[in-house]
């Protein structure tokens, strides 16, 4: 079926689609996951490694590498005719060359707004634009209902350790602290994944640290470790998928965040 339709992506690159997107690659796994929300599950043809939502798609899907080191040649073999990636996630190097060959459709998402956007824009792209509207309008709906506590209170949110790194401004998971009516204790770093000194840990003097589930597994055992180094600190360890997935995950962020508040509050 011909279409003809050109599409905008959110880094401003214009896209061309002949036909109905019916063999599509995932590149990035919270988008994986919206699009088999969106009823895709026959059109998603392949997906990376770290697409493990919904179970049995991971299980089933052929994996075209890690969303960092794409196997380019298989994506090749493949021949789809969507790919959909994201500017943070994905190689600029890599999604360059796709774009030689393939639609290549790119998000970039540094908050709830464009998130939202990117699930709108998904859905017009594959055209589930219903959908898409009900998952945007649930998620900001389930949003509104979230209370910013104005507690004044500062929160480390680490992503990884040796070297400690931390998720700083101009990120979505910066952007979800607010919304909790947290501030981000490394509101000061001009990267917006710095790593950091212990010094630095303990200069920050967070009032909490959230210990990420990904990309570095966490532990309990990691708890008393910063212990060490931020002893007035309160530390949890978090769900990382729920402050950084950014497509229909958002659907169980708030339910998670509001029980997060009534712990840690």
């Amino acid at each position: 079926m011909l279409v003809n339709q050109r599409h905008i992506d959110q880094m401003g690159n214009q896209i061309s689609l002949v036909s109905l997107p019916l063999r599509i690659i995932s590149l990035v796994p919270s988008q994986t996951e919206l699009l088999y929300e969106l009823g895709l599950q026959e059109e998603v043809i392949a997906q990376t490694l770290f697409c493990i939502h919904p179970q049995e798609m991971h299980v089933f899907k052929p994996r075209i590498g890690g969303t960092k080191k794409l196997d380019l040649n298989k994506i090749r073999a493949l021949k789809p005719n969507l790919i959909i990636g994201n500017k943070e996630e994905n190689t600029r190097e890599q999604i360059e060359e796709l774009q030689q060959e393939f639609p290549v459709w790119m998000s970039d998402i540094k908050d709830l707004d464009q998130a939202l956007d990117m699930i709108l824009k998904v859905g017009e792209l594959v055209n589930k634009v219903a959908k898409s509207q009900e998952i945007a309008s649930l998620i900001r709906s389930e949003f509104n209902s979230l209370v910013r506590t104005d507690v004044q209170k500062k929160c480390l949110y680490l992503i990884w350790r040796e070297p400690w790194m931390a998720a700083a401004n101009d990120t979505f998971i910066h952007d979800l602290l607010g919304r909790m009516g947290l501030t981000n204790a490394c509101n000061s770093f001009t990267s917006r994944y710095p790593t950091m000194t212990q010094k630095q840990l303990e200069v920050a003097d967070p009032n909490y640290i959230f210990l990420s589930s990904e990309p570095y597994p966490f532990k309990e055992k990691h708890i008393q470790e910063l212990k060490s180094i931020c002893p007035q600190a309160h530390i949890e360890l978090v769900d990382g998928e729920m402050f950084s997935w950014y497509g229909s995950r958002l659907m169980q962020s708030v339910k998670y965040l509001k029980t997060l508040q009534n712990l840690i509050f």
